[in-house]
């Protein structure tokens, strides 16, 4: 009995850890749900995560992990806003501007590292964000699990609720649903295109950057360089493995994180070469793109600029 016991309690710590992990994935992945949904390609999901990781230590370090969790989702937002701009009224390609996004903003952090810190490519620590009280032990079954997550891992479900109901329960997301669709019939209707995709994209920006503090405030509590290790493409995975849904989205972010925690388990277990470990979480995300090929159907207008 007590053997039963321990194995489920290792698999909560599992499932815990998974939910951690899946946390600023699911910021992101809902970014680029709603960026996509309004018809313009998010790429630049892995340098908004980055510039938000590196502005949420910064707010931290000089006012507290609140004030860094503002400024990581406000430098995301910036970021979105200039995505917006080349893709929406220079027309640039979609994919190539978020490509520089990414580039740039790994060397702006790693530039601002030096200049603010002093330091070679990693910040010193800075107060984060702590799990749930342990009062909630006290909860009968739950209790003990609820102390293992923190307070991202609440609001990430909290935003996918969200965007559940803004995009299939309001104007708002039949406008943008029709944007990301149809733009020219959205137009002839009186919706502003350019304005829709511009608020979206802004908000991608936004959520990616909290993905980013998430992983810093929410787990390691301070910025070093490459420490978003490709999860905003991850995301983007998670984004075509959902068919573009935030439930499904959400959920194949959790599949991914499951994955890497999974894998953080087995390094105690099987003695093999660390690399293969850290393959894993990246080639799920391979094999589950490959099988999906076909089968999912993004927005009609994805990718494709408006002209007026």
């Amino acid at each position: 009995m007590n053997n039963i016991g321990g194995f489920i309690w290792q698999c909560a710590l599992v499932f815990a850890a998974a939910l951690r992990l899946a946390t600023p994935l699911t910021f992101a992945a809902m970014g680029g749900v709603i960026s996509e949904k309004s018809g313009v390609v998010n790429i630049g999901l892995e340098g908004m995560m980055t510039i938000g990781c590196f502005f949420g230590v910064l707010g931290s370090h000089f006012y507290g992990p609140i004030f860094g969790i503002f400024l990581g989702a406000l430098a995301g937002a910036v970021i979105g806003l200039v995505h917006a701009f080349l893709c929406i009224n220079l027309r640039s390609n979609q994919i190539i501007s978020g490509v520089a996004i990414n580039l740039f903003t790994t060397a702006l952090a790693v530039f601002l590292v030096g200049k603010i810190f002093n330091t070679g490519n990693q910040t010193d620590p800075v107060p984060g964000i702590q799990n749930l009280p342990n009062s909630l032990s006290k909860i009968p079954i739950i209790g003990s699990f609820l102390t293992q997550i923190n307070y991202f891992v609440i609001l990430a479900i909290v935003i996918v609720l969200l965007l559940i109901f803004l995009l299939y329960r309001t104007k708002l997301g039949l406008r943008i649903r029709a944007v990301g669709e149809h733009p020219k019939a959205a137009d002839t209707l009186g919706i502003n295109v350019y304005k829709i995709r511009y608020l979206c994209v802004i908000l991608s920006g936004a959520l990616a950057g909290l993905g980013g503090v998430a992983l810093t405030l929410g787990s390691t509590p301070l910025y070093r360089e490459g420490m978003v290790a490709g999860r905003g493409y991850i995301a983007l995975g998670a984004v075509i493995f959902g068919n573009w849904k935030p439930k499904n989205a959400a959920l194949g972010c959790l599949l991914f994180a499951f994955a890497e925690a999974l894998e953080i388990q087995l390094q105690s277990i099987v003695r093999v070469p660390t690399e293969i470990y850290y393959m894993i979480p990246y080639v799920i995300v391979l094999i589950v793109l490959i099988g999906f090929i076909g089968k999912t159907t993004p927005p009609l207008a994805d990718g494709e600029p408006y002209v007026k």
